[in-house]
């Protein structure tokens, strides 16, 4: 039979309070890696929290941004519209004397046994179709509409004769006397006395 007998029991001891250390030492740092991962968790948790009160507030600006460019969208419009408005309005205004300009000259034009039966406007041109006794007539009034300060050169392009009468068409372009497009005036060429 033998008998055991350990002489260094301290050994023992050391290594059983050596084993309660590193358990304690585990346990601990177990504990910190919870505690930190935990930490760790929660910061990022609150960075997510925080990035997404950011997208949703930018999301929110947007939104609003989109309005306000919807609204200034439908103003542009507006105000294009109303600048064509006003434009049209602006050219029958200066177009408004001309017409009367014209309209006199037409009639401070017309010769005795000419009748106009139809005019038309195209831009700056003047489409008339009328009825005169014979030629002479007609030369005689293309020889006024020629001599009027607000109607230019006019255009003969056919004479017809219809029931004892000539039926004629013409054309003739229009300006205001006095303006740039004036091509009667002749102050370019005048000379400044001393």
């Amino acid at each position: 039979m033998t008998i055991e007998i350990n002489l260094l029991p301290w050994r023992e001891a050391r290594r059983q309070r050596r084993s309660k250390r590193f358990y304690l030492a585990l346990g601990l740092v177990a504990l910190v890696g919870l505690g930190g991962g935990y930490a760790v968790t929660g910061y990022y948790a609150q960075q997510l929290t925080t990035q997404q009160q950011r997208h949703a507030l930018i999301r929110q600006r947007t939104a609003e941004l989109d309005r306000d460019i919807r609204t200034v969208s439908e103003y542009e419009a507006r105000l294009e519209t109303l600048e064509r408005r006003i434009a049209v309005l602006q050219e029958l205004q200066a177009e408004r004397p001309q017409t009367v300009h014209v309209f006199n000259a037409l009639t401070a034009s017309l010769e005795e046994g000419v009748y106009y039966a139809d005019l038309q406007r195209q831009g700056d041109r003047l489409r008339l179709t009328g009825l005169a006794e014979d030629n002479r007539r007609v030369s005689a009034q293309l020889r006024a509409l020629e001599a009027s300060p607000v109607l230019d050169v006019p255009v003969l392009s056919e004479v017809e004769a219809e029931e004892g009468a000539r039926r004629f068409d013409l054309s003739v372009g229009q300006h205001m006397p006095g303006t740039a497009n004036d091509t009667g005036s002749d102050t370019g060429n005048k000379e400044v006395a001393p």
